[in-house]
């Protein structure tokens, strides 16, 4: 895999086959009883190989969509006029681009990674770990939502050059902070929810 991913210019392959390795030197040095121990640290290399580019772009542009037409819905509830066009959200003061790295695709990976890694040490139940990372998802996309939205805001109503620099800059910060509450919140929910169904 790795000769086949350095032929074909294709990272990922190559990345791939260097977890392969180390599973087979896992199981041959260490035994089926070892491999199966480490087989989450293992499996868990994946999400630190970056997404192939034929799959990155399908992804980034429709979440560049959904997060424009997300905030398109939200600004008007805030007395801002918009008018969309693909991804580029039109307001009075400016126009307002929802670029590739605006998407949320970061966050989006980072939040669903942090996710995976909550759900294994803090909660033993699989059900609730496969529920806690798939909730990433839409807490992600929607805070991506609520960032686009702020930046629109502080161009109506703020200063424009101020919102596309330091608070285009820190909102990121903040908003990936509240994401991480939310998440603790779902896991707090399905905890509690889980209870009180052993307890009924």
């Amino acid at each position: 895999m790795l000769i086949l991913g350095e032929y074909g210019a294709e990272l990922f392959i190559s990345r791939v086959s260097l977890i392969i390795v180390l599973a087979g030197l896992t199981l041959c040095f260490g035994g089926a009883q070892v491999l199966r121990e480490l087989r989450f640290s293992l499996l868990v290399l994946l999400l630190a190989i970056p997404i192939p580019a034929i799959i990155y772009n399908q992804i980034t542009f429709p979440l560049q969509i959904l997060a424009s037409k997300a905030a398109s819905a939200l600004l008007p509830l805030f007395n801002v006029p918009v008018l969309r066009e693909g991804n580029v959200i039109e307001l009075p003061m400016m126009r307002l681009e929802v670029a590739e790295a605006c998407s949320g695709i970061r966050s989006l990976i980072s939040l669903f990674t942090l996710a995976i890694f909550y759900g294994y040490f803090l909660d033993k139940s699989v059900v609730r770990r496969t529920i806690l990372a798939i909730s990433s998802i839409p807490i992600a996309i929607g805070a991506n939502a609520i960032r686009i939205v702020g930046t629109g805001l502080c161009v109506q109503y703020w200063d424009p050059d101020k919102a596309m620099g330091f608070f285009h800059e820190f909102s990121g910060w903040v908003v990936f902070l509240v994401s991480l509450v939310c998440l603790f919140a779902v896991q707090k929910l399905l905890t509690l929810f889980s209870r009180k169904r052993v307890t009924a």
